[in-house]
């Protein structure tokens, strides 16, 4: 189940590309279980994505809010137990 309000919002659109992953990362690190990330990009942040899967696997949730052409939102949450969250389905199984 995905966390119904972000703790955090954040628009990575005038951040220098290089900054971004990290800063993402480090925000959704210090997230409290059961809280989300809602990102707005410029593009499709599916190698975030990925980059989330090697790096956090079932620690996460990826819900897809908006799918451009010029906007994409998604919620990057942390579920409240370890392992909960179905990233995989919430990405990709339903494109």
């Amino acid at each position: 189940m995905s966390p119904t309000s972000p703790a955090v919002t954040l628009d990575v659109r005038a951040i220098a590309p290089r900054f971004r992953h990290p800063l993402i990362f480090s925000i959704f690190d210090n997230l409290p279980p059961g809280q989300a990330l809602l990102l707005t990009n410029d593009h499709d942040p599916r190698p975030l994505f990925y980059q989330f899967q090697a790096e956090s696997a079932g620690q996460f949730s990826w819900d897809y809010l908006a799918e451009g052409p010029e906007v994409w939102q998604v919620r990057i949450g942390r579920p409240d137990a370890p392992g909960s969250a179905d990233a995989a389905s919430a990405c990709c199984g339903n494109h």
